[in-house]
């Protein structure tokens, strides 16, 4: 019979304590961050952001899309000639010998694992501080790294098309 008088008890006071706690609440004045406004997060340095590429320092050996794991990271390239006169110079002042005509990165798929910065001898991808990634759309989520436009891209195949023409014919006078 006592045991029926404490679980009486015990159902009055649990509630009447709850909302003790949820009334003191209500008297303390609210505090609402408005976060893309005034509201920066502090943000810890091995933190693993968004990627950043330099395409200067960049030369196109697609170590970081072979240690991606979720391979998000797309690499194209293209050979430069030696008869091509618009040719982007590295960060040494000499003239690149690969040009990479896309460098793709789907965040979408990214793990930020950081394996593609460890990959780069370069130094050529690294992480920001930049990590919002709200978009209504996936296809949002894939940023493009390269600084060649199209037109300049099938230029460049065309000079490289011609001139591996050149080089065979030179070839086949030889023998």
């Amino acid at each position: 019979m006592l045991q029926y008088f404490k679980n009486i008890y015990k159902g009055i006071v649990t509630p009447l304590q709850g909302m003790k706690i949820t009334t003191g609440y209500i008297f303390t004045p609210r505090v609402t961050r408005k976060y893309p406004e005034s509201y920066e997060p502090i943000l810890t340095e091995s933190q693993r952001n968004r990627l950043e590429v330099d395409m200067v320092r960049c030369t196109g050996c697609k170590l970081c899309a072979k240690n991606c794991p979720s391979q998000c990271i797309t690499i194209d390239t293209i050979k430069t000639t030696p008869t091509d006169t618009n040719i982007p110079i590295d960060e040494k002042g000499k003239p690149k010998k690969i040009l990479v005509t896309k460098f793709d990165i789907d965040y979408g798929l990214c793990c930020f694992c950081a394996l593609c910065e460890e990959g780069c001898n370069f130094k050529a991808i690294y992480r920001t501080t930049k990590f919002d990634y709200s978009t209504y759309y996936r296809k949002e989520l894939v940023h493009s790294y390269s600084k060649l436009t199209p037109e300049e891209i099938a230029e460049k195949k065309k000079l490289l098309a011609s001139f591996n023409a050149e080089q065979k014919k030179e070839e086949t006078k030889k023998d």
